[in-house]
């Protein structure tokens, strides 16, 4: 399981980096775009279609390593007052729920990049640009992310009876500082 693990890490990290470069390209092709209509009268060519296909790599290559470390954004208003149990209860249920809505997510997504597979789906603007990597991409990252829920339900379970309380995930360079 600890191998399974790492290689799940490494996958989602390997995500994490390649939407970093898609942040990257995207903000470098938006800027050129901007100061080539503003300055020159000439946009380029596409950049609508590179960015929003570039959105679907940001977004779904990050959802597994955030889960991974638990940085997904939640209210604690009455979490951190429970128990141990009940709040691996509470985890154990939204991530149940998450899992169930990702599931029916990359179904869905599946199905639609299996179409745009077959169909070469493309843009219809002044350059044609290929949809269906970013369906992909996007059943890709999603099927990370179940992964990551269905190994976090089991954790949450075992919590329920244990009575443990999660660690934080330690950030990738503190380990460096303090002197791990």
């Amino acid at each position: 399981m600890k191998q399974f693990s790492k290689l799940l890490e490494r996958m989602a990290v390997g995500m994490l980096l390649l939407g970093s470069v898609g942040m990257m390209g995207s903000m470098f092709l938006a800027t050129a775009d901007v100061v080539g209509t503003k300055f020159f009268s000439w946009p380029v060519p596409g950049a609508l279609e590179i960015t929003e296909s570039t959105m679907v790599l940001i977004v779904f290559g990050a959802l597994a390593f955030a889960q991974m470390r638990r940085a997904h954004i939640r209210v604690e208003i009455l979490y951190g007052l429970m128990g141990a149990r009940m709040e691996a209860f509470m985890d154990a249920f939204t991530h149940f729920i998450a899992l169930v809505f990702f599931g029916l997510l990359a179904w869905q997504a599946f199905g639609e990049a299996q179409y745009g597979w077959e169909i070469r789906e493309a843009t219809s603007g002044s350059v044609r640009f290929p949809l269906y990597p970013a369906r992909w991409i996007l059943v890709f990252g999603t099927a990370l992310l179940l992964v990551q829920l269905a190994i976090d339900v089991i954790s949450d379970v075992g919590r329920i009876w244990s009575g443990a309380r999660v660690l934080p995930a330690m950030p990738p360079d503190s380990a460096a500082t303090s002197g791990q």
